[in-house]
C-alpha cells in the first residue's frame, strides 16, 4: 500500500465527502493521528489511529488500507470504527 496524506484518505474512504473538508478540519485542529494534531499533509499508514471531532461527534477509527482510490463499496474497507461518541448538550432537561 502507499503512504497517504490524512486529507486525502479521509476523503477517499468517504470519513469526509471533499478534500477540502477535510483539510479544513486539519487546519482548525479536528483531527488528531496517533494522538498528534494532523496537519492534511501528514502521512497515513496502515495500523494509524484516527480521531475525528466533528460538532459534538468524536469518531475514532483504525486505518487499514491505504489505496490510491476506492469505490463506494470499498472505501469502508479502508478503515475500522473503534470508537463513534455524541456529547450530551446538558441542557437536554430544560
Amino acid at each position: 500500500m502507499f503512504d497517504m496524506r490524512v486529507d486525502k484518505f479521509l476523503k477517499v474512504s468517504r470519513l469526509i465527502k471533499r478534500r477540502e473538508v477535510a483539510k479544513q478540519l486539519c487546519d482548525a485542529g479536528y483531527v488528531w493521528l496517533n494522538g498528534k494534531t494532523a496537519k492534511p499533509s501528514t502521512e497515513v499508514n496502515p495500523g494509524d489511529e484516527m480521531r475525528l471531532k466533528l460538532g459534538r461527534h468524536t469518531l475514532t477509527v483504525k486505518a487499514l488500507a491505504t489505496p490510491m482510490h476506492a469505490n463506494k463499496e470499498s472505501a469502508s474497507g479502508m478503515y475500522e470504527i473503534l470508537e463513534d461518541a455524541i456529547e450530551n448538550r446538558g441542557n437536554e432537561d430544560a
